[in-house]
């Protein structure tokens, strides 16, 4: 018979106590040994990430910045399932450009976005990944090449 074991004060040995105890298990002779639960593994990284497949971006640049020639750059971070489609509840900014309505732009373009799935082993998986969003202005760009 196998019984379950309980942190008696979680309050004093905080929760990490619990935690180690709740899984696992006393058998009749005293010893103590892991629940038949598996402990879920962090997925291994993809072998290839996911590529972009949009022809023309569809982030637009705020008409108001690029009248200014303000330019930036956002890193994204997105969670793209094993079809290539963005979740978009999942997406955040990793970084910003220091300008906010850049920032929003990129959020407000992302769910757009098109990609060929993370593959790994040749499979395509979903994968959470940083997507960088630049902003250039043309007119900040010099003419002699």
């Amino acid at each position: 018979m196998t019984r379950r074991c309980w942190a008696r004060r979680p309050g004093r040995a905080g929760l990490l106590l619990p935690m180690i105890l709740l899984g696992c298990s006393r058998a009749d002779d005293g010893t103590m040994r892991l629940t038949d639960h598996a402990t879920p593994v962090p997925p291994t990284p993809a072998e290839e990430p996911p590529v972009a497949t949009n022809p023309v971006s569809p982030v637009r640049y705020p008409p108001a910045l690029l009248q200014q020639g303000i330019e930036g750059r956002v890193l994204l971070r997105l969670y793209v399932d094993a079809a290539g489609k963005v979740i978009p509840d999942s997406t955040r900014i990793a970084e910003s450009s220091g300008y906010p309505a850049l920032d929003s732009a990129a959020l407000a373009g992302s769910p757009a976005l098109h990609f060929a799935p993370a593959l790994r082993q040749g499979q395509p998986v979903s994968a959470l990944f940083l997507q960088p969003v630049q902003f250039r202005s043309k007119r900040n760009r010099s003419t002699a090449e």
